[in-house]
């Protein structure tokens, strides 16, 4: 008698669940007149960012994402756009991270991160008519307008020092993960107005050019999205990436060209925003499932 592979066997009605969150996404984007569209996984450069590292593939690299190459059909007059990616992160491993996942990546003419918060609370309601999900014990109201916080605004309520400070001693990242996410609750929240160095491709705010808009979504405590408006200067987005290689370089990081052919149709580039949103972390929270490797297929041990 054949043994089953229980591992794989078990995951059967998550994966069911995630085909289903799959096709509403797509009618929910296409409904609303985006247009689908595919982009090359491997390509000869991401946008340099120190705390994210692409994997080789001969002598280019897999997509961390597909935002350089969607920004590339929006400079080229393509309407608002949508894609359903892999994308690649190495060394990204644990019970809310897998070195290959997916992505949903979206972007808008003519609009600001603003509509983005919008798109996210109306895309969780068409997956959750009911408004409402229990996720390991807690319930979370779905129902708009979700509450939005500066970046300022929640290290002042929950971490030991001021944005600027933590930014200026190095441990931005340390006390945002270690002191403010676990404080921002199980209810959808988004996070809003990062301090200009940490959003490279993002556009600065016109009344306070000290922080840039960028959002992230937080719900049921998982870091869900990360978007922001777009930086349409080629001259300021050079000047960052230079800058970021620079920091990535003296953090002992492999050497990565930067993307010139990006950076040459950015000058195209019309106002516009755009937001990834990880998949396998929100199948986690409409399953109701605590480990990421439960709602993909594969995780890399079982291959």
């Amino acid at each position: 008698m054949v043994e089953i592979n229980w591992a794989l066997a078990r995951k059967q009605q998550n994966l069911t669940e995630r085909a289903r969150i799959l096709q509403e996404i797509r009618a929910f984007f296409i409904g609303r007149g985006l247009l689908e569209v595919e982009t090359p996984c491997r390509i000869p450069a991401n946008a340099p960012e120190l705390h994210i590292d692409a994997v080789a593939a001969g002598a280019a690299v897999l997509q961390t994402s597909p935002e350089l190459a969607m920004k590339r059909l929006l400079a080229a007059g393509y309407p608002d756009l949508f894609q359903l990616a892999r994308v690649w992160r190495a060394e990204e491993r644990g019970s809310r991270h897998l070195p290959e996942f997916t992505l949903l990546e979206w972007y808008r003419r003519d609009a600001g991160y603003t509509a983005l918060m919008d798109d996210c609370e109306a895309l969780l309601l068409a997956l959750v008519p009911a408004g409402q999900l229990t996720w390991q014990g807690e319930k979370i109201d779905l129902a708009p307008p979700w509450p939005r916080l500066s970046v300022a605004e929640a290290f002042r309520l929950y971490a030991p020092c001021s944005a600027a400070d933590a930014l200026a001693t190095g441990r931005f990242d340390e006390i945002l993960t270690g002191e403010v996410e676990p404080r921002l609750g199980h209810g959808p929240l988004f996070l809003i107005d990062y301090p200009a160095p940490l959003a490279a491709l993002a556009r600065l705010k016109a009344d306070d050019p000290s922080v840039a808009e960028r959002v992230e979504l937080y719900l049921g405590g998982l870091e869900l999205a990360n978007g922001f408006s777009e930086l349409t200067d080629p001259a300021e987005q050079r000047a960052r990436f230079v800058a970021d290689e620079a920091a990535r370089r003296a953090a002992g990081k492999d050497p990565r060209v930067l993307p010139e052919p990006y950076l040459l149709d950015l000058a195209g580039l019309p106002r516009c925003a755009g937001i990834a949103l990880g998949i396998d972390r929100l199948v986690m929270l409409l399953t109701d499932t605590a480990e990421i490797g439960e709602v993909v297929a594969f995780t890399p041990e079982q291959l």
